[in-house]
């Protein structure tokens, strides 16, 4: 199969980047002693979480319950799952996928940890459970180092949790000011006798600053793999480093400067980014793709010397990589213009 087999729209990506991603990636990790835990959010596919592992990350994480579980489902056997379980199901699911995997959880207030501990209470298999801190992303998270080092305290005080450390999701171009933060935590934790054993950050748009996190034991980069317009638009990369493109045909031409896409919000999400429009058509760098209704792209070519014909079948790279792939079952894995592989998504609408 080739490109001109698929019929649209649909997700390609791109091997060659993927691997040339993901090396850059870990070698900048091994040079500056940071342990790499990938996101798995941006690809849901078990076959890449593989290779991240093979070149040196330590495990993964994954953002929801369901995700993990079709992760674990998968092969992968150290999750971290950064995020608040609250409820006697979810509770019951993460108990169950426990028995599983190695699994380390967070947890950033008192409803939170009193679930947890109601639900693992074996000393001799504790829940791994890290404090989420908010270190100026305005997400969840305790708000002060004090607040870390007591709910660090409760957290060590349960027979069936296990301090893990500290997690972060810091805010973009905010290195210092996490460092800071998290340095201040770690030493009132530490003066405590409850040392931190895992400092983690995340986040692609600051992977190559992550060093400036010294306090960092481990950064959580996930788009990364492909990166996408949003990841160019913030520094990471250029053009040349994005591995996904929805491959869109071009349906009308209703004006000279108007052409419109088979590929609307359901193909390429409604995600802003900084740069104007709804993604890139790599063909047509000039053409801004202003809006998006569910099934039709909406593109301005007033700007562009050449213009697309209808029929013509376009590269579109995406605002926000991430979203897209959770539109779609399957994605085609290329090599130049051949298809080397389908893949099933098998986290996609994994939210629960």
């Amino acid at each position: 199969m080739t490109l001109d087999d698929i019929d649209t729209p649909a997700v390609l990506i791109d091997l060659d980047r993927v691997e040339a991603n993901l090396a850059r990636a870990q070698s900048y990790a091994d040079a500056h002693g940071l342990r790499l835990r990938p996101h798995v959010k941006t690809h849901k596919l078990p076959r890449f979480a593989r290779a991240q592992l093979a070149l040196g990350a330590i495990g993964i994480t994954a953002q929801k319950l369901g995700e993990a579980e079709a992760m674990a489902d998968g092969g992968l056997t150290d999750i971290f799952l950064p995020y608040n379980i609250i409820g006697p199901a979810k509770l019951a699911r993460l108990a169950a996928l426990a028995e599983r995997v190695t699994l380390s959880v967070t947890c950033d207030n008192a409803t939170v940890l009193a679930g947890y501990a109601a639900t693992f209470t074996a000393p001799k298999k504790p829940l791994t459970v890290l404090v989420e801190c908010d270190t100026g992303a305005n997400r969840c998270g305790v708000q002060t180092p004090e607040e870390a080092l007591a709910l660090a305290q409760a957290i060590a005080a349960a027979p069936g949790l296990r301090f893990g450390g500290l997690m972060t999701y810091p805010p973009r171009d905010g290195e210092a000011a996490t460092d800071a933060w998290l340095t201040a935590a770690r030493a009132l934790l530490t003066e405590a006798g409850l040392p931190p054993p895992v400092i983690s950050a995340g986040g692609s748009p600051g992977l190559y600053r992550a060093h400036l996190v010294t306090v960092a034991t481990e950064h959580r980069p996930g788009t990364y793999i492909y990166s996408d317009r949003m990841q160019v638009a913030f520094g990471l990369g250029s053009w040349d480093d994005c591995a996904m493109t929805v491959l869109a045909t071009v349906v009308s031409r209703p004006t000279e400067t108007r052409a419109i896409l088979d590929s609307g919000s359901k193909a390429l999400s409604a995600d802003l980014c900084p740069l104007p429009g709804h993604g890139r058509i790599t063909a047509y760098p000039d053409a801004v793709i202003t809006g998006l209704s569910e099934e039709h792209g909406h593109v301005d070519l007033s700007a562009c010397p050449d213009r697309p014909a209808v029929g013509e079948r376009v590269r579109v790279i995406p605002n926000h990589a991430c979203v897209v792939t959770n539109l779609f079952d399957r994605v085609h894995l290329i090599r130049g213009t051949v298809v080397q592989e389908l893949a099933s998504i098998t986290s996609r609408g994994k939210l629960a």
